[in-house]
Order: C-alpha cells, then structure tokens, then sequence
C-alpha cells in the first residue's frame, strides 16, 4: 500500500471522541450564555430580596408599599439588565463586523502576504515551518476568510451574537429571578413574612449558585457559599437600612 492510500484510508477512519466530550467550538458560547441567564437570576433574587425586605423592615404591615416597591424592583431592573446586555453587545457585534470587513479587505488586497501571515500564527502554535504553511494554505483554499477570523480575532464569520437575543434572555432571567422573593414575601405569613421570603432567597442562591460552578465545572461548595453569604449580606444589610428608616419616621 503507498503512503498517498494509507493517508487516504486514515482521512476516512472517523476521529474518536471522548462519550459525552463536547468537540465544537459554539460549545463554550452556549455555556457562557447559560451562566449568563445563571447569574442574571442571580441578580434578580438578591437585588429585589434587598428592596422588599428593606420596605418590610420599614412599613412591616403595608403589604401595598411592599408590593409596590418589590414590582418596582422587578421592572427597573429587568429593563436595565436588558438594555445593558443589548447596548453592551451591539457594540461588541459591531466591532466583529468592523474587524472581518477589514480582514475581508486584507484578504483582496495582499493575499500571500495574508497566507505567510496565517502560517506564522499557526507556526507560533508549534507547528514545523513546513507544516504550518502547508496548513495555512489549505484552509485558505477551503474558506481564507474563516481561517483567519478564527486563528487571528477568535470569531466565527457565520454566527455573531444576537443583541435582541441577549436583551431579552437578559430580560427573562432577572425577572424568574426577582418574581422568588417578590411572591414569597407576598405570601399570607404575617410576622414571618421577611424571613419566609429571606428562606426562599437563600434556597434560590444555592441553585443558582450550584448551577453557575457546574457549568463552568468547578467547586460546588465554594461557589454555593459566595453566593449565600453575599445575598445573606444585602438582606440583612437592606432590613437594617429599613429598620432605622422605621424607627425615624415613626
């Protein structure tokens, strides 16, 4: 058998995959999108835990200002992570745009110079000289414009991220978030409102605390406890706040 057939047979043997290894770069994409749904949950839970209990600790009996400062809560903030989330990445999107135009433009203008600078950058990867320029060349026969997006910018020509997308999963998020200690604290407990609602809130940040350490695979524990001793703080922080504020006023 020559070399040119057993390279031949090799090119269509299926590549083995690890079971359950996830080998495709938008991998990474989704999960930096799940944790960011994660943590924007986060923010809801404890930035609206933090006003509802803040008005209970201030007015225990107006079950109407708790309510309406927990709604309140919930709009501004959904909005704002929304259009944060929208703003932030429009201009991220628009940059990716601007940089694949001028990497389209450098590719019409001087493309052997563009081929010799794709081989250098996969030669700095460790690639032998010959190596990497037989590589650079073929990918530049396949798709030159891909290529170098990935190897030089790190972005993938065909999928940019969507601002609309990013607002709204924003937008959902906080909101599931918010809606935890928002209805608990509106729940018929009477004197044990507050802490029936703080209950929830610390329930609430140990899943979401669990979830965000298990999507980026690390320690469940130390990631639980953040998230709960910092949410504890903002609650106890905020009770006080309206604690003072009730004393001062009555």
């Amino acid at each position: 058998m020559t070399n040119d057939e057993s390279r031949s047979d090799a090119a269509r043997v299926p590549t083995a995959q690890h079971e359950n290894e996830p080998h495709q770069g938008r991998i990474g994409g989704k999960l930096n999108w799940l944790r960011a749904g994660v943590l924007g949950a986060n923010d809801g839970i404890v930035s609206t835990a933090g006003v509802v209990i803040g008005v209970a600790g201030a007015t225990p009996g107006n079950v109407l200002a708790i309510a309406t400062a927990g709604i309140a809560a919930l709009v501004a903030g959904a909005f704002s992570m929304a259009g944060g989330e929208y703003v932030s990445v429009s201009t991220q999107r628009d940059t990716e745009h601007a940089l694949i135009e001028k990497e389209r433009r450098e590719l019409a203008d001087a493309p052997e110079e563009e081929l010799h600078e794709l081989a250098g950058l996969y030669r700095e990867r460790g690639l032998s000289d010959e190596l990497a320029l037989r590589v650079a060349e073929e990918l530049t026969a396949h798709d030159a414009l891909a290529a170098h997006a990935e190897v030089e910018l790190g972005i993938d020509p065909e999928e940019f991220t969507s601002p609309w997308s990013a607002a709204l999963s924003s937008f959902i998020a906080f909101t599931a978030g918010a809606l935890l200690p928002l209805v608990m604290i509106l729940l018929p407990f009477g004197d044990h409102r507050v802490w029936a609602a703080a209950a929830a809130v610390v329930i609430g940040l140990i899943a979401t605390g669990w979830i965000s350490a298990a999507l980026g695979d690390a320690p469940r524990g130390p990631a639980i406890a953040r998230n709960v001793i910092m949410g504890s703080a903002t609650m106890a922080a905020t009770y006080g706040i309206g604690l003072l504020f009730g004393v001062a006023v009555s």
